[in-house]
């Protein structure tokens, strides 16, 4: 039996993702990563408080409320990808662990500006959104991508021939436009 897991790709329009977008000229700054189309059940590496771009940590995130809340205006695209039932397991387990711990997690800072110098950082219990899902995929025997996790980014999510395109457009559309792709799921 297969399953499907989702990423998301976004841009808040934030300054601290302005600043990302005008570095890597691509129209994503920002990668979490689902267990369900709806996008409840959504994890990454970014703010722990809504208000504060400083203090980042391991987070679960809400496409309504939160730090997606405070920027109505944020663009997305999101993602299927078809994984195994043992593959799908040991990603949940991976999640459980990381929920158990979440507060030993920070943000890889550092690890940020290893990408742009092409140099893996790896830090002890420090990610980056987009090392945080690919380490995660890693982990669980998804293998998508054929470089260290320290050095990916939102655009090799883009550009990943593994990945479905299923919505690109405004975020707080999504949840409409999720609740019509359910229907098709599970009519078809």
């Amino acid at each position: 039996m297969n399953y499907t897991i989702y990423i998301l790709l976004s841009h808040s329009g934030s300054l601290p993702s302005k600043l990302i977008r005008m570095y890597t000229r691509e129209p994503y700054s920002h990668v979490s990563i689902a267990l369900d189309p709806d996008l409840n059940e959504l994890y990454s590496f970014g703010r722990l408080k809504p208000s504060n771009p400083i203090l980042g940590g391991f987070v679960r995130e809400d496409i309504v409320y939160g730090t997606f809340g405070r920027f109505p205006k944020t663009q997305c695209a999101v993602y299927s990808l078809t994984v195994t039932q043992q593959q799908y397991h040991s990603l949940r387990a991976e999640l459980n662990n990381f929920v158990k711990n979440s507060t030993k997690y920070r943000y890889n800072f550092l690890g940020l500006i290893g990408v742009m110098f092409h140099i893996p950082i790896q830090r002890n219990n420090r990610y980056f959104c987009s090392q945080f899902v690919a380490t995660l995929l890693r982990n669980s025997g998804i293998d998508v991508f054929m470089k260290d996790p320290a050095l990916v980014c939102p655009r090799d999510f883009r550009n990943c021939e593994k990945l479905t395109l299923i919505y690109e457009g405004s975020l707080s559309s999504y949840r409409l436009y999720s609740m019509s792709y359910d229907d098709i799921l599970y009519k078809a």
